[in-house]
């Protein structure tokens, strides 16, 4: 059915190239990981959800490549769509760093503090060692660490798809981006990871953000969920409850502070703090000795409802502001599943986009995935411990959902990875369906899904009432 394939000693300079990365930046001494790590929502380092990185950063595993066994398959296209990496903090999470370290050095209260945490070393570092380092002119620029997570990621996937993303593939791959910053340089540094030993880099990426930030120009999500303050009601509800008052008086006393001046948002100030040393300088941060593993929960959990209600399947106009990027790939897969001559050129190799935490969240909620059978909500804690909807593995720092085409003796297949393992289609029992089948089982998305119609015509849709 296809024809075309690059040379075979393609796969031998993959091979080669990977050895050599191996040998200057592959097995490393596992760092110090706070116990916490994983609970960062997506704040969370992309090695928290494969620790194997944390010994070998082009560790590849071929076997989360599952066409039928008893087909001959052979990948023929990859679309991928990619989270930047690790980044500094946004303008508002540095503020309120800044405002926590100032209350920290001056707002002691000497009734309340807990005696038996003053003599503790890492509370001696807060007060008087850690200098906070944050300036408001970093606002979430990719940081060196964000740079190589794309560039290693690049690396792995051409291991895992040497004749796809192969040397003579370079100027056959369309990339595009976000135009934030984070996004360009991330979707730069992927692009040094594909052409990785050469002693200069060609780029060759578009910047589109109509397809990568659809969120913002979708009427509906932005009135009825970004400027609407009832839609993340959840959210208010729980970051006051009881779950969260009970972890905001604890770090309160073990900080010597009064319990009033210590706010929610300083707690999770407090706690994201841990997160940005970790994924920026690899640090076990004094600020993560705070938290122990069942506040850390409790502070995921505020994030997770975030992300639900504000991103996800909390409201349908949320995936459905997507529609642009769900055709987008399917037309993509189309192209390059169309049958072809022994005389016509290949099907473009692989389509590489990238974007944000919310340009992945509401693709994968219009495709169904992590849709749990009852949502989170703010009365619901302790029954949502089994729930799949977890940001901190769906999307952390340089996540990536990427859509396999195989040319199989049956016909094409598709099977998706998220960040770099299996999932499967709602609804269809194979890791690699075939291509026809994913296709009706998306039929109503295919045929409808119309931006203008769903973001214009209904600006003040609620809540995802089929929950």
């Amino acid at each position: 059915m296809f024809s075309g394939f690059p040379p075979r000693n393609s796969l031998l300079v993959a091979a080669l190239s990977l050895v050599l990365t191996r040998l200057s930046c592959g097995s490393q001494p596992v760092p110090d990981v706070p116990p916490i790590a994983a609970y960062f929502g997506t704040k969370t380092r992309y090695e928290e959800v494969n620790p194997h990185l944390l010994r070998d950063v082009l560790s590849v595993n071929r076997s989360v490549l599952k066409p039928p066994p008893n087909e001959r398959c052979t990948p023929v296209h990859i679309t991928a769509v990619i989270r930047h990496g690790s980044r500094f903090p946004t303008v508002q999470n540095i503020r309120r760093i800044q405002r926590l370290s100032q209350l920290v050095r001056t707002g002691r209260d000497t009734e309340t503090t807990d005696t038996t945490d003053t003599t503790e070393s890492w509370l001696t570092d807060i007060r008087s060692r850690w200098e906070n380092w944050y300036t408001e002119d970093m606002d979430g620029q990719l940081v060196m660490k964000g740079r190589e997570d794309l560039r290693n990621l690049a690396r792995r996937l051409s291991a895992l798809f040497p004749a796809l993303l192969s040397e003579e593939n370079t100027r056959r791959i369309r990339l595009r981006s976000s135009s934030k910053h984070r996004c360009v340089s991330s979707v730069e540094a992927f692009q040094e990871g594909l052409q990785w030993g050469r002693s200069e880099v060609q780029y060759s990426h578009q910047v589109d953000d109509e397809l990568m930030r659809f969120f913002e120009r979708c009427r509906g999500y932005v009135e009825g969920v970004e400027k609407n303050r009832t839609a993340l009601l959840e959210v208010e509800r729980f970051k006051h409850g009881e779950e969260m008052e009970a972890v905001r008086k604890r770090i309160a006393d073990r900080l010597g502070l009064h319990h009033q001046s210590l706010t929610p948002d300083l707690v999770e100030a407090a706690f994201f703090l841990c997160s940005y040393e970790l994924s920026i300088k690899s640090l076990h941060s004094p600020w993560c000795f705070l938290f122990d593993e069942d506040a850390a929960k409790v502070l995921q959990y505020q994030s997770d409802l975030k992300q639900y209600w504000k991103r996800s399947h909390g409201h349908m106009i949320s995936g459905l502001s997507s529609c642009p990027l769900f055709h987008h790939v399917f037309r993509t897969l189309d192209k390059a599943g169309r049958p072809r001559r022994s005389t016509e050129a290949p099907p473009e190799p692989a389509s590489i986009l990238v974007g944000h935490a919310e340009t992945l969240l509401p693709l994968l909620s219009l495709l169904g995935l992590f849709k749990d059978q009852t949502p989170p909500t703010a009365s619901n804690y302790h029954t949502q411990h089994g729930r799949s909807f977890r940001s901190s593995f769906i999307v952390p720092y340089a996540a990536n959902l990427i859509f396999v085409l195989y040319d199989c003796q049956r016909g094409p297949r598709l099977q998706p990875l998220l960040n770099e393992a299996p999932v499967r289609f709602p609804g269809l029992d194979e890791d690699a369906p075939l291509y026809r089948d994913v296709r009706a089982t998306y039929r109503h998305l295919l045929d409808g899904c119309d931006f203008h119609k769903e973001c214009e015509g209904r600006p003040g849709r609620g809540p995802n009432t089929e929950l």
